[in-house]
């Protein structure tokens, strides 16, 4: 048995249709799939996020407001200087807007999508420079180092970064996004508008490995999902997750 391995990020959208042709757009992208109650964006050709690749990006209906800012967010990468400064102006043109988060003088830049989910275009970082138009999935907690062994087990994936407020997730040998574990002081309320999917593989017991991060500190929880097959849990911080079933 293998352990469960990032699948994809799922953002909860007034309107599925029209956030996922943003974010097509904004990356490159390509919609792959598209229901009324489900439009994936993924990018083509690519190894899947927990094999070495980018997440695919879910886009589901959802009614309830955005509260606050969200605990989860993207990083876009750049590769040099002309790059981040062009990838900025064609997000400005696409829709995306300046965000203020209380962020101050930082040599990133923050923006907020069509429905207000904020997102970072960073300045060119070695440490992201070969890896996808996502370089990070950033996940807010109280605890990086607490929380890290239980993404470590979700993910299969070791830290390889580690500094002050952050603890660091990632492929062990291909340039994947990262998952990125982020101090702040802000406690969590209500449901993540974002939260990421991880799935067993194929010859994998999908009840099995539900009660493998159980043991690592997850929980079942109720979002209202009915009957599905996959199972809704919450981190040990209680950010949701889902798993899905093995593919």
């Amino acid at each position: 048995m293998m352990p469960t391995r990032l699948d994809s990020v799922v953002v909860d959208a007034d309107d599925p249709s029209a956030l996922a042709a943003f974010w097509a757009d904004a990356l490159g992208w390509t919609v792959t799939f598209e229901a009324p109650d489900e439009v994936a964006v993924e990018a083509e050709g690519a190894p899947r996020w927990g094999e070495g690749g980018p997440p695919a990006l879910v886009f589901g209906p959802v009614g309830d407001p955005k509260i606050g800012k969200n605990r989860v967010h993207l990083d876009l990468g750049s590769k040099d200087m002309e790059d981040h400064r062009g990838l900025v102006g064609r997000l400005l043109d696409r829709g995306a807007r300046p965000a203020d988060i209380g962020q101050g003088d930082v040599p990133w830049v923050v923006l907020a999508d069509p429905e207000d989910n904020e997102f970072c275009v960073l300045q060119p970082r070695n440490e992201y420079r070969d890896g996808p138009a996502v370089a990070a999935v950033v996940l807010d907690c109280a605890d990086p180092v607490g929380l890290a062994p239980f993404w470590s087990d979700a993910t299969g994936w070791p830290v390889l970064a580690r500094r002050e407020g952050l603890v660091g997730l990632r492929h062990p040998t291909a340039p994947a996004t990262w998952l990125e574990l982020l101090s702040v002081v802000e406690p969590k309320r209500g449901k993540n508008r974002l939260h990421i999917d991880v799935a067993p593989y194929p010859a994998d017991d999908h009840a099995a490995e539900v009660g493998r991060l159980e043991r690592a500190g997850a929980r079942r929880i109720d979002i209202g999902q009915g009957d599905v097959t996959w199972v809704v849990l919450s981190d040990p911080e209680g950010n949701e997750l889902c798993v899905l079933s093995p593919r």
